[in-house]
C-alpha cells in the first residue's frame, strides 16, 4: 500500500497527529507526509490512499482570515495563502475507486462546540470522487494552541492502523 498524508498545521498539533498517522500507516506500506503548501507544489498523488488533515477554525476548515489570526498568535511560520480548503478546491476529480480518509484537530473543551475540519475535508473528498475508507476523525487539543490531549497521538496511530488494515483487506478481496 502506498499512502500520502497531507496536512495543514498552525501550532504543530495537526502536524504531530499527521506524523502519528503516518507511523500507523507505515507499518503496512510506504507513506509520504507533506504539509499542504509542499503538496500544492507537487503533482497529484498516485497512491492507494490519500489522507488529509487540518485544524478546525471557526467551526470548519481554515480560511485565509483564520490563518492570519493564527499566525498572529505564534512565532512559528504559518502559511496563510493556502490551506486544506484551497488545496482540495483546486484538486481535479479522481478516478472511480480512489480511496481517502480525513482527520482534523479540534479543541477538547467545551466539548459541545460544533464544527469539524475533518468532516469538511471528508465532504470535499467525496465531491472529488474519493471513497472514504472510514468516518472523518477528530483528535482533541487542549485549548487553541495545544498541547494535544493525553492519548491522542496513540489514538491517531491506532486509527491509521485500522484504516491501513481495511485497505489491505479490501485489496486482498479484489485479488
Amino acid at each position: 500500500m502506498r499512502a500520502r498524508v497531507v496536512y495543514e498545521s498552525m501550532f504543530g498539533n495537526t502536524a504531530a497527529i499527521a506524523k502519528a498517522i503516518a507511523a500507523g500507516l507505515g507499518e503496512y506500506g510506504e507513506v509520504e507526509v507533506l504539509d499542504v503548501a509542499s503538496a500544492a507544489q507537487r503533482p497529484a498523488p498516485t497512491v492507494d490512499l490519500l489522507v488529509v488533515g487540518a485544524p478546525t477554525h471557526a467551526f470548519g476548515m481554515s480560511r485565509t482570515r483564520t490563518r492570519r489570526d493564527a499566525a498572529a498568535r505564534t512565532e512559528a511560520p504559518v502559511t496563510v495563502d493556502i490551506g486544506m480548503r484551497e488545496w482540495l478546491d483546486a484538486a481535479l476529480p479522481v478516478l472511480p475507486g480512489s480511496r481517502a480518509a480525513a482527520f482534523g484537530t479540534k479543541t477538547a473543551k467545551p466539548s459541545w462546540l460544533p464544527g469539524s475540519a475533518a468532516r469538511g475535508a471528508g465532504k470535499r473528498l467525496r465531491r472529488l470522487g474519493y471513497e472514504l475508507v472510514d468516518a472523518p476523525a477528530d483528535f482533541r487539543v487542549e485549548g487553541t494552541l495545544g498541547p494535544l490531549a493525553a492519548g491522542e497521538l496513540e489514538r491517531a496511530q491506532a486509527w491509521a492502523g485500522r484504516v491501513a488494515r481495511t485497505e489491505l483487506d479490501r485489496g486482498a478481496a479484489r485479488s
